[in-house]
C-alpha cells in the first residue's frame, strides 16, 4: 500500500488547528479494538533493554541488537544468550499505574517496559492508528520491533499510524515508560500529588479508510447563538472524494459542503429553536458527519459562555460557579480512569450542590469529562504548568503547548468546559508573564469561544487587603486565585474583618481554598487535623469569601483526600493530603456539610 500522507493542520478564525499534533478526535464513537488488560512488564532501572554497555541507543542503529527489549526476541536456540524474556515476566492490568499494582514499586521512579502481544487482520485499503490515552510520563512506542515514536506528557493522549507495519498474527506492542521527575518537565520536580507511572489511560486500535474525518470541531459560533460553525479536516485528502455533510436531526440539519484543497471544510449552518446546553438542561444532540460514506457520530451540547463586566454568563444570564477541585483518582488509591471512577467523584460533587468542577492540575481522562457533560457539570480544565516551571525554556514552553493543544483538540466539542486554565500558582516574573501571555494567545488560536484563566497567587498590600494584582490577569477573562486562610497563615477569627480588592473589572473565582482533617479524628475547632478544625476553617473562609468583589464562583481544595508523598505525617497524613471534604475511605467530614449547606443557599439565592 502506497504510504500516505496527512494532510498539514492549518488555522482557523473560530476554532484552529494546532501544528503537529495530528491527533484522531472523538476516539470513542470510531471503529476499535481495545488493547486493554493483562500486559507483560520488565522493571529496567538502568535501562538495560535501551542503551548497550556503551551507552549506545539500540532504537538509532541501522540494525538494532536483539538485546533491546522492543525486539521481544527469543533465543533460537539452548546456547544463545538472551537476558530478557517478557513472556515470563510478571504482569499486570492496563490501564493501570505500577504505584497500585504493585507493592515493591510504590516509589519507583525509573523505566518499565510494558508489552502486549495482539493479532489483527487488517484489509485492503484500510489503515490502522495505535491512540493511547495518557502515559506518564515518557513514552517510547514500538510495534513489532519498528518505532513509532516518543511522547512526553503524562496526561494527554497522542496516536501513530501502524498500517505498514501491522501483521495478522503475533503483533507486540511494546513501550518503554520512564516517570523520571526533571525540572525542566512540565509538570516540573516538585509537585504536591503522586507521580503515578505508567500506562494510565486506555491504549486503543483505530481502523479507517484510505481518507477520513481525523478532527472537527461543531459548537455555536461566538456571538451569535443562532449559528452552529467550525471546521471537518480530513486526513489524507483525495480531491475525487470532497463531499460530507453534517446531520443533526433534532434541528432539522442536514447540510452539504466541498472540503477544500487543504482538506479542511469550514462551515456556518443557522440554526433555530437550539435547547441550549446547561446544568439544568443538559442537552446533547445526536450529530452524524459523513463523508464518502463513512459515518462518525457524537454528542454534542450548544451552550454559549462568556463574560459581561464582573459577571460570567451561560446562555445570555449570569450564574454562580458552585464548584469542588478534583484530583484523579480511585477509590483504591491509584489513577482513575474508568467511567464507574469518573461517576464516584461528579455524583459526590452533584451531592454537595455543585454545578462546576475544577479537574486539577492536568487535563483528566476522557470518561469524566463526557460523564460531565451528560450530567450538566461545568468543567475547568487545566494543564501541568504548575508552581516553579522552566519559564525561560524554548522547549519546556513547546511542551506545555503541546499538552494544551492535545487537551484542546480531545475535548473542544464538549459543551460541559467552559474554561481552559493556563497555570497554577506560578511565581510572577517577566519570563512567566510572557510564557503565560503566549499559552493564553495560542489558546484562542484554537478556540475563542471559551473562557481562560489560572490560579493565581495573593498578597497583602500595606494596608492589610488581600489583594489581586498580577499582571497576568490583564491577558484573562476570569481573576482565579488560590488562598488559605487558617492553614498557611492567618487566624480563623480574623476572617470578618479581611477585605480584599482587585484592579479588574472581571469576574473572580476563589479556584482553592481549604485545611486539612483526618476523617473521624475529632477534638476542639481550634486544634488542627480534626474535623472540628476543619469545619471551623470553611465556616469562616466562608465569610471571608462573601465579601470578595465580583466574586462568581469557588472550587475549594478539595473533592477527596488523595495521595501525596509531601504528606509524611504519621497517624495523620500517612502520605495523603487530607484536605478534601470528603476522605480516601468516602467518608463525608463534617465540612462536607458546611459546603453543602452554603451551596444550597446560594442556588436559592440565584433562583
Amino acid at each position: 500500500m502506497k504510504k500516505l500522507i496527512t494532510t498539514l493542520l492549518l488555522g482557523f478564525s473560530i476554532f484552529g488547528q494546532a501544528q503537529n499534533i495530528n491527533l484522531i478526535s472523538n476516539v470513542p464513537n470510531r471503529n476499535t479494538t481495545s488493547l486493554n488488560g493483562i500486559w507483560n512488564y520488565i522493571v529496567d532501572p538502568y535501562e538495560t533493554g535501551y542503551y548497550s554497555f556503551h551507552h549506545d541507543v539500540y532504537d538509532q542503529q541501522k540494525k538494532p541488537s536483539n538485546a533491546a527489549y522492543f525486539n521481544n526476541y527469543h533465543a533460537v536456540n539452548k546456547q544463545e544468550l538472551v537476558e530478557y524474556d517478557f513472556d515470563k515476566s510478571p504482569k499486570i492490568t492496563i490501564p493501570g499505574d505500577w504505584t497500585s499494582q504493585v507493592p515493591e514499586l510504590k516509589y519507583y521512579e525509573g523505566n518499565v517496559w510494558f508489552k502486549k502481544s495482539f493479532d489483527y487482520n487488517l484489509k485492503d485499503k484500510k489503515r490502522l492508528f495505535v491512540y493511547i490515552g495518557a502515559v506518564n510520563y515518557k513514552a517510547d512506542v514500538y510495534l513489532n520491533g519498528k518505532k513509532l515514536g516518543t511522547h512526553e506528557g503524562g496526561f494527554t493522549p497522542f496516536n501513530y499510524e501502524v498500517t505498514s507495519i501491522v501483521k495478522p498474527k503475533d503483533n507486540y506492542l511494546v513501550l518503554k515508560v520512564d516517570n523520571t521527575r526533571h525540572k525542566e518537565d512540565v509538570p516540573t520536580l516538585n509537585t504536591d500529588w503522586w507521580n503515578y507511572g505508567g500506562i494510565t489511560r486506555d491504549v486503543t486500535l483505530i481502523e479507517e479508510e484510505a481518507s477520513f474525518v481525523e478532527d472537527y470541531t461543531i459548537q455555536l459560533k461566538k456571538n451569535n447563538a443562532a449559528v452552529i460553525s467550525g471546521f471537518i479536516k480530513i486526513n489524507n485528502f483525495n480531491p475525487a472524494q470532497n463531499q460530507v455533510s453534517i446531520a443533526i436531526p433534532e434541528l432539522k440539519i442536514n447540510y452539504k459542503g466541498k472540503i477544500g484543497a487543504d482538506g479542511i471544510l469550514n462551515f456556518e449552518i443557522p440554526a433555530k429553536k437550539i435547547s441550549y446546553w446547561s446544568p439544568e438542561n443538559p442537552k446533547l444532540y445526536e450529530v452524524s458527519i459523513d463523508f464518502n460514506g463513512q459515518k462518525l457520530n457524537d454528542k454534542i451540547g450548544f451552550r454559549t459562555i462568556e463574560t459581561q463586566g464582573d459577571k460570567i454568563v451561560l446562555n445570555g444570564k449570569p450564574i454562580f460557579l458552585r464548584g469542588i477541585s478534583i484530583h484523579e483518582e480511585n477509590a483504591k488509591g491509584g489513577r482513575a480512569n474508568s467511567v464507574e471512577d469518573a461517576l464516584r467523584l461528579l455524583n459526590w460533587a452533584k451531592e454537595l450542590g455543585c454545578n462546576y468542577v475544577r479537574l486539577a492540575h492536568y487535563p483528566h481522562n476522557e470518561n469524566i469529562i463526557r460523564e460531565a457533560d451528560k450530567m450538566g457539570l461545568m468543567v475547568w480544565e487545566e494543564i501541568p504548568v504548575y508552581w516553579t516551571i522552566e519559564f525561560t525554556r524554548k522547549e519546556t514552553y513547546q511542551n506545555a503547548q503541546d499538552q494544551l493543544t492535545a487537551a484542546i483538540t480531545r475535548d473542544k466539542n464538549r459543551a460541559c468546559i467552559i474554561i481552559w486554565s493556563m497555570a497554577n500558582e506560578t511565581p510572577i516574573s517577566d519570563a512567566r508573564n510572557a510564557f503565560i501571555k503566549k499559552l493564553v494567545d495560542h489558546t484562542k488560536s484554537l478556540d475563542s469561544t471559551r473562557l481562560i484563566s489560572a490560579a493565581l497567587l495573593t498578597q497583602s498590600d500595606s494596608e492589610g487587603f488581600g489583594t489581586i494584582n498580577d499582571a497576568i490577569g490583564d491577558y484573562l477573562d476570569i481573576i482565579s486565585f488560590n488562598q488559605y486562610l487558617g492553614w498557611y497563615g492567618g487566624k480563623l477569627e480574623d476572617a470578618e474583618k479581611i477585605l480584599w480588592k482587585t484592579k479588574y473589572n472581571k469576574p473572580v473565582i476563589v479556584s482553592e481554598f481549604g485545611g486539612d482533617a483526618k476523617a473521624g479524628f475529632h477534638g476542639e475547632k481550634n486544634e488542627r487535623w480534626t474535623e472540628e478544625y476543619q469545619e471551623y476553617l470553611y465556616i469562616q473562609n466562608l465569610k471571608m469569601i462573601e465579601k470578595i468583589p465580583h466574586l462568581s464562583g469557588l472550587s475549594p481544595w478539595i473533592l477527596v483526600d488523595f495521595r501525596s508523598p509531601r504528606r509524611l505525617l504519621p497517624g495523620i497524613q500517612d502520605e495523603y493530603n487530607r484536605k478534601g471534604l470528603v476522605s480516601n475511605q468516602g467518608e463525608k467530614k463534617k465540612a462536607f456539610f458546611i459546603m453543602q449547606d452554603w451551596y444550597a443557599k446560594k442556588k436559592k439565592e440565584q433562583n
